[in-house]
């Protein structure tokens, strides 16, 4: 579930009259689906900051028109990833989550984000075809936002291929994949808008519910160098993430951002919302709230790394 980056990686888009200074709360989400099970209906997860002084803004590469795209630009990248796309369902004590997840061995591994199964054992996963299994939650990395799960008795899935997210190029076309707000198998596409850009969430724990703030169901963040709805002083986490306009909404969490020869390049993590500063974080307002062309991706050369922590059960 974007305007690109300005023409140097210090300086501001240029405009032609000076910007307004930020004077209303603008809230920015996890692209994960909760249910209203949710204890104060919060959403799992609040995005704090997005835009850093460090984004990537060099003259975009020319569209990698690879084998997908030859065969039939997105049509063909949506037929690739058919089988390889999952729809998780999660539930703790918070209640239940909907995101997804992309499956990257033929016995079953699929990597997703830490807040789509934070605080769960277990998960149901829904394949293209119709089919569900459960996976067991094999190891999470809250540092990251990322989870490998893995489904019981699986050995003929259909893994997709991982990519470079280094070799991306601001301005090349990408296609994302998930289940918004339960849609699942929608496909989206877009280009990549930015990249390092930085993008800081809250991390579960403590006794409030994730990502609710200590005045209620308004979690505290930051934008533009301006805190709302209280003091950013939980545990968060930063991490560098690619900016696309293609559309993420809830649901789309742990779901593949992929280039046009099929690739993954990276895991769909968070989104800003229209209407987002009416409504804080809560699941009501993050569930009719719609994309704005500006949601986040983490790298998967930084996911490629955090692989053997997961998969020895660490986090």
């Amino acid at each position: 579930m974007g305007p690109s980056a300005g023409p140097s990686a210090d300086s501001p888009v240029p405009s032609p009259e000076r910007p307004r200074r930020v004077r209303k709360p603008v809230a920015l989400i996890a692209a994960v689906a909760v249910g209203a099970a949710v204890v104060g209906g919060g959403t799992a997860f609040g995005v704090e900051r997005i835009f850093g002084d460090d984004a990537t803004t060099a003259a975009s590469a020319p569209v990698n028109a690879g084998n997908a795209s030859a065969k039939g630009g997105v049509s063909a990248v949506a037929d690739a990833m058919d089988d390889s796309v999952v729809e998780i369902k999660a539930s703790s004590g918070g209640g239940q989550s909907t995101g997804s997840g992309v499956v990257i061995t033929k016995d079953g591994e699929i990597l997703t984000n830490n807040h789509v199964v934070a605080g769960a054992d277990t998960a149901k996963v829904s394949f293209g075809d119709g089919k569900t299994a459960t996976a067991e939650v094999v190891g999470t990395d809250p540092d990251r936002d990322l989870a490998l799960i893995k489904v019981r008795g699986a050995d003929d899935l259909k893994p997709a291929a991982l990519g470079d997210s280094d070799s991306v190029g601001v301005g090349d076309q990408v296609v994302a994949f998930g289940s918004p707000e339960g849609l699942s198998g929608t496909v989206t596409s877009g280009i990549v808008s930015a990249k390092n850009r930085d993008v800081t969430v809250q991390k579960e724990g403590g006794d409030d519910s994730p990502g609710r703030g200590n005045n209620g169901d308004n979690w505290p963040f930051e934008f533009g160098g301006e805190q709302f709805n209280g003091g950013t002083d939980g545990d968060t986490t930063t991490y560098k993430a690619i900016q696309t306009d293609a559309s993420l909404n809830p649901g789309n969490s742990g779901g593949p951002l992929v280039n046009m020869n099929g690739q993954v390049i990276g895991i769909n993590s968070a989104m800003y919302p229209a209407g987002g500063g009416q409504g804080g974080g809560g699941a009501q307002a993050s569930s009719s709230s719609g994309s704005i062309g500006l949601g986040f991706a983490i790298p998967i050369n930084d996911v490629k790394k955090d692989l053997d922590k997961l998969r020895n059960g660490d986090g």
